[in-house]
């Protein structure tokens, strides 16, 4: 079953917690810290295969989870790293953030990788925190966390020529007659269901991958019909073949010319950019030449004349592509992206907020945002100087000092994460 868009989940693994140890052996009194830090969590990597044609697998595999990092160990004993996660896709899939559909990487070539969940550093043991005022620390950091996101994955078909056109205008016949696929071929609208991908073989030596795409209809761009769930698979070839029945199906040329190309430009990527190549297609049919003239004289366009039951005009066809091929550039999926990359202009970001104190109910005070969440989850409160430590940074924060402002009263409940005390005045 062809699948091209998936929505997964990955979480890549926690660093592993920093030990609290001090060196005890015979004849050595007071050796000192030797706790060691902890092992990097897994990250979750998204790896290019040209053995994978689908996005099939993702419909019941939809979460990958990385190890955690293995905790520090006695005597400056450095926990393992976890080994990342691979996680193969086609050639040619495209990755967005789910929350805020941000672009964060295209998949295009055989091997490329993505690192779409990094994997959380080691906690640091209390060998790190010794100084010459602090001897005997027993202090020691909790891994860093890992990162939790779901993805969007689009494949986006790898093809240089692309067949569009309305429903059984021919495409697929075509795709048949010039290369090995065998797409299914029947006398009633939407056949093609999925995308299929011929590789085509020039006289002369040169291939190209062409691609028959299903039916377009008006309202394509806005997901009628088969729609934008196909449309994507043309955004990375660069020829357009647009096939226009001359035949006795009873259609009009000239209207279905103009619909077509209104919704490739409508639907945007740059797609009324790409060099058109018009086919006639079914000229082997009565009236087919009249058709023909009258749609050329209308529109100005020199078309291609082909028959896919005589092959009249097939090799003309397949030479024009060639040649277009060869001075055409691929198209960049994302203007705005490679406009972006040319032209970066560097600022200095605005400072995120250390923390938001929120009142959600009577008594109860929350204290949200990441920098303090994410301090709060690597610090190591089982210990005094550890609870020490986190006090003191809630206090450089003047956490006390807003608390009293917006109103908190004595014994109210303050809550940071799953840390929950009592303020006190």
């Amino acid at each position: 079953m062809f699948i091209d868009r998936a929505v997964i989940e990955v979480r890549s693994g926690k660093g592993g917690d920093g030990a609290i140890a001090f060196r005890r052996e015979k004849y050595i009194p007071k050796g000192g810290p030797a706790g060691g830090n902890g092992g990097r969590g897994a990250s979750v990597i998204l790896r290019a295969n040209s053995k994978v044609n689908t996005l099939f697998n993702f419909r019941h595999s939809k979460c990958f989870i990385g190890e955690d990092g293995e905790k520090g160990g006695i005597k400056n004993q450095y926990g393992r790293h976890s080994d990342d996660i691979y996680v193969d896709v086609p050639v040619g899939t495209v990755v967005f953030e789910e929350k805020d559909h941000k672009f964060l990487g295209d998949l295009s070539t055989d091997g490329m990788t993505l690192k779409v969940a990094k994997g959380g550093r080691g906690g640091r043991g209390n060998t790190c925190f010794k100084s010459s005022t602090n001897r005997v620390p027993r202090i020691a950091e909790n891994g860093e966390p890992g990162e939790k996101k779901r993805l969007i994955l689009e494949l986006k078909l790898l093809a240089d020529v692309g067949l569009v056109g309305f429903p059984s205008v021919g495409k697929s016949t075509l795709l048949s007659v010039v290369s090995s696929a065998k797409p299914e071929i029947a006398d009633y609208p939407f056949t093609t269901i999925v995308p299929n991908l011929g590789v085509v073989s020039v006289k002369g030596g040169q291939s190209f991958v062409m691609a028959d795409l299903p039916g377009i209809i008006e309202g394509a761009h806005v997901g009628k019909g088969l729609g934008l769930q196909f449309l994507r698979h043309i955004e990375r070839c660069r020829i357009i073949v647009h096939v226009i029945d001359m035949g006795l199906s009873g259609r009009d040329p000239y209207k279905d010319y103009k619909i077509i190309s209104k919704e490739l430009e409508e639907y945007g990527f740059g797609l009324s950019k790409r060099p058109v190549i018009y086919v006639a297609s079914k000229m082997d049919e009565e009236g087919s030449e009249e058709r023909l003239k009258a749609f050329e004289k209308k529109t100005k366009l020199k078309c291609i004349p082909i028959s896919a039951l005589t092959e009249e005009g097939i090799d003309e066809l397949l030479y024009k592509c060639a040649d277009l091929l060869d001075k055409t550039p691929a198209f960049p999926l994302y203007d705005e992206e490679e406009e972006a990359m040319e032209n970066k202009v560097y600022t200095l970001p605005e400072e995120e907020k250390e923390y938001e104190i929120k009142h959600p109910e009577l008594h109860t005070w929350v204290i949200t945002g990441d920098k303090i969440i994410k301090f709060y989850r690597m610090t190591n409160i089982t210990t005094d100087d550890g609870m020490m430590k986190l006090l003191t940074k809630l206090r450089k924060l003047r956490i006390d000092d807003k608390l009293e402002e917006l109103g908190a009263q004595d014994g109210d409940s303050v809550v940071l994460d799953d840390f929950t005390f009592e303020y006190y005045r």
